[in-house]
């Protein structure tokens, strides 16, 4: 993330966009349009605002001073608070809504009907706005009025968590947001869609997208194939290839295999973890012995990987070009060169912000200015900023507070 170069505006400058969401899904897409530029203003609740703020103090979560999660994904943005149950509140809400180009919510459709979200109650207000929905399970089908989170909608429901599991154990749950940041892009990239059709014909539309659709596409090798009622193998059957396994090195850490599936691959893994008697083994000197006796040759790599410490083990391989990944640890990324190199992770810009670095979306354009990551707001920092310039006097703004309209 850098700061752009004043000969170029940031692509969405002056791009006016309501964050009218929670969580991640729906508010990320809005926080990678504020990337390139674009004024977003996220709509919370007054008190406690946006319930993601408060995911760091959980029991199970990591503990840290700095609320991690929220300038990640709350970056670069200005909070208003507004109670939209009360007329004020909306009427505040429609001032915004009348002058944005892009309004995003994943709120629970009883919600959206209760306070008069839906599209067609602010297309009126505005037939030029691009109006993106994020739902759990879609925008109708038995399921729509159903709210749900990524570890149910994107992981459960879609075959993943069933897959990703070892044959006879018990699946995993997924982390927060592992399918949300994803869905987030999937949304963003249907609110470009929408503004390139717009200056096409002038004209506004509703976009969409939901976790259960994007689970599915992150599923779909298999999900074609369950889809199509194709016939699945057994999962207990032993394992197939070495490539399918996790070995443990003499430090406790995993290494991970990967694009070892030639004769002459699996040549190479045993000379430089020097098993050449195994080239000669007649268990294992041809493909079809090896797969025979798969279950013996992963033996055998076990014993040979445990036996050294896995920084030893991946100076080898990668001197001898063996396809070999370390499992990462959670405290492997903070000193991953990689990720600096490649805008992964990137020092803030503003500083405001706690954090030596932030997380970084992963959109690239080569030479496209973009802004490095700004205080994340408070609830309702920017509430008298932003009523301002909707033309609500100081006296009229004091008014909606008294009135518990605004906070």
């Amino acid at each position: 993330m850098t700061d752009a170069p004043s000969s170029e505006p940031l692509l969405f400058s002056g791009l006016k966009v309501v964050d009218c969401g929670t969580w991640i899904a729906g508010p990320v897409a809005a926080t990678i349009l504020a990337d390139f530029g674009a004024d977003v203003v996220k709509v919370e609740i007054p008190g406690a605002g946006d319930p993601y703020r408060a995911l760091p103090s959980g029991p199970l979560s990591p503990q840290s001073p700095v609320n991690y999660t929220w300038i990640a994904d709350a970056r670069n943005k200005r909070s208003i608070a507004l109670n939209l149950a009360s007329d004020n509140g909306r009427e505040a809400l429609m001032r915004l809504v009348r002058e944005c180009d892009v309004f995003i919510t994943n709120q629970p459709f009883p919600t959206r009907r209760k306070l008069r979200l839906n599209y067609e109650d602010l297309e009126p207000e505005n037939p030029r706005m691009i109006y993106a929905s994020l739902t759990a399970y879609g925008e109708s089908g038995p399921d729509a009025e159903l709210e749900g989170f990524d570890g149910v909608a994107w992981w459960a429901r879609t075959g993943l968590m069933d897959m990703v599991r070892a044959p006879g154990a018990m699946p995993g749950g997924s982390v927060p947001g592992m399918g949300d940041h994803p869905t987030a892009v999937s949304l963003y990239a249907s609110i470009l869609m929408a503004l390139m059709r717009r200056e096409q014909t002038g004209k506004g539309s509703k976009v969409h997208t939901s976790l259960l659709a994007n689970g599915v596409w992150s599923n779909a090798c298999l999900a074609q194939a369950a889809v199509l009622h194709a016939e699945f193998p057994a999962r207990d059957g032993g394992p197939r290839s070495p490539n399918r396994v996790l070995y443990e090195t003499s430090d406790g850490r995993l290494l991970q295999l990967y694009m070892v599936r030639t004769h002459a691959e699996v040549d190479g893994l045993l000379l430089a973890a020097g098993r050449d008697d195994l080239l000669t083994d007649p268990r294992f000197a041809e493909p079809a012995d090896r797969m025979a006796n798969m279950g013996a040759f992963i033996d055998e790599l076990r014993a040979t990987l445990g036996s050294r410490t896995a920084r030893e083990w991946m100076a080898t391989f990668r001197e001898n070009n063996v396809p070999v990944s370390l499992v990462a640890q959670m405290g492997d990324l903070a000193d991953d060169v990689q990720l600096a190199a490649n805008n992964i992770v990137a020092p803030p810009t503003d500083p405001r912000v706690p954090a030596s670095v932030v997380i970084n979306h992963p959109l690239n354009i080569d030479g496209m200015p973009r802004e490095g990551a700004r205080w994340a707001p408070g609830v309702g920092e920017h509430t008298d900023e932003v009523l301002g310039e909707l033309g609500f006097s100081a006296a009229e703004i004091a008014g909606l507070r008294s009135r518990g309209a605004a906070g």
